[in-house]
């Protein structure tokens, strides 16, 4: 009796402290916000000063990007962990819990020590509402710089010795840009979140360069020639010591060859050449599948011989464990064979050609099939011209946790000004699936993406909790 008394407790203190959290302005949930004014590095900054700084004593990789900045981040993470080095993980948004988007090495943080955080929190919180015009106002934190303070906290009472901190929007004037890192990380440019970063990569190449501190080395995987530029004249100015994919660091993919096996993810040959410094890593195993994976394997390794470089002992054998035995949900994520299943987050066209070209590189099927939902403010019609044609057979929903999805009928209109036909569209995203998985064959492949949301919707109904 006592133990359902504390679990049905527990229960109820969790919900709480969900409800304080989802109270606050949250931007993953609002359609359209006004980016420049909204966000604001003081007011994160005196959040945390009240919480007693607890960043300021943490060794701390800072990464951005417009995609793989979480993959790229959990590799990190790993091969940290992997090398004996505590490591804590901050990543965003969560698929199923809160808790996923706080890790020390591969455990995310437990139901308990959420509850703890935001009583430890929500006091400061509160103050910081009454000393402006009450909440909500431009002196109150918003859900995000509440929930990067917490993880912050969080790892700090760890005794973490390594943080890896993924931006969550942009990077200037990210809430996690108040740190201090020891090597700062661009992954890639593309276009996305153009209302709030800007119509062109070079001024989206802008936002994220703001992450770039002083003297601080910057691992950039940027290959695009304007977007490069801009990122090469911020270091500059800032004097920040910059290593580049495929100039100072490369690496060659070989994808899966035989779909069965338990290597399906392929190998990566990394190759150093800077500084100084030359030196090969072959043969590595990749836990997750994709040539961008690769790329963002070869940033990862860069970002570690930085620290190496900086007096970190990390083994091969560690960069080997890390890679290999790293899973990192709905990226390419295999959760079925027979018809095989695949959950990706994609969610702007440049995620949408990797996904498609990891499902040419990776999978021999007789059909594939697509559920697809997305974001307002998205490229719908850029990634539908990207998908439609490589589909067999196409459904269009909506996700049901967040308010922003776009309904499934305005995709169907623009995928049939594309095509000319009419697609099979559901409210429900789980009468979708259902009625998707119901017609297909075990030779057969599902994929279903356009959203983080989506993915995490269809990922509960194939594997519930």
């Amino acid at each position: 009796m006592a133990i359902s008394e504390t679990t049905d407790s527990e229960l109820h203190q969790r919900e709480a402290a969900m409800r304080f959290l989802y109270a606050r302005v949250d931007y993953e949930r609002t359609a359209s916000f006004p980016y420049q004014q909204d966000f604001k590095l003081d007011r994160m900054r005196r959040l945390l000063d009240r919480l007693g700084n607890p960043d300021r004593s943490l060794p701390i990789i800072h990464v951005a990007g417009t995609k793989g900045k979480g993959s790229t981040s959990a590799m990190i993470g790993a091969v940290l962990s992997a090398a004996g080095y505590h490591t804590g993980l901050f990543t965003s948004p969560h698929l199923d819990r809160m808790e996923e988007r706080l890790a020390v090495d591969g455990r995310i943080c437990s139901s308990a020590e959420l509850v703890e955080l935001v009583h430890q929190i929500r006091p400061v919180v509160e103050a910081m509402d009454r000393q402006g015009a009450g909440w909500p106002s431009a002196d109150s934190p918003t859900f995000f710089e509440i929930t990067t303070a917490m993880a912050l906290l969080h790892f700090a009472a760890c005794k973490a010795d390594a943080v890896v901190l993924e931006v969550g929007l942009g990077g200037r004037l990210d809430s996690t840009n108040v740190c201090r890192p020891r090597v700062s990380v661009i992954t890639s440019i593309s276009l996305d979140h153009m209302q709030q970063l800007g119509r062109t990569v070079e001024s989206i190449a802008w936002e994220k360069a703001g992450i770039i501190k002083p003297g601080v080395p910057l691992v950039s995987g940027v290959v695009t020639p304007g977007p490069r530029e801009v990122i090469r004249r911020v270091c500059r100015r800032r004097h920040s010591p910059l290593a580049e994919l495929d100039l100072d660091f490369s690496c060659q993919y070989t994808p899966p060859l035989h779909q069965e096996s338990q290597s399906a993810a392929g190998r990566v040959d990394f190759h150093y050449h800077a500084l100084g410094r030359c030196y090969d890593f072959t043969g590595l195993s990749l836990g997750l599948l994709g040539r961008h994976q690769a790329a963002n394997a070869a940033v990862a390794l860069a970002a570690i011989d930085e620290l190496q470089r900086g007096g970190w002992v990390i083994p091969e054998q560690a960069v080997r464990a890390g890679l290999a035995g790293l899973t990192w949900p709905a990226r390419v994520e295999l959760l079925g064979r027979h018809p095989t299943i695949i959950v990706d987050a994609a969610h702007n066209v440049a995620s949408v050609e990797a996904l498609v070209e990891t499902l040419d590189e990776s999978f021999a099927v007789r059909r594939r099939h697509l559920l697809f939902a997305t974001t307002r403010e998205k490229d719908v019609r850029g990634m539908l011209q990207r998908l439609l044609s490589r589909f067999d057979s196409v459904v269009f929903t909506r996700y049901l946790n967040n308010p922003r999805a776009v309904p499934p009928e305005e995709i169907g209109e623009i995928a049939f000004a594309l095509t000319g036909r009419r697609y099979p569209i559901h409210l429900d995203p789980g009468q979708a699936w259902n009625e998707l998985h119901r017609h297909v064959s075990g030779e057969d492949l599902i994929c279903v993406t356009g959203s983080f949301f989506i993915a995490a919707e269809i990922r509960r109904l194939i594997r519930p909790a």
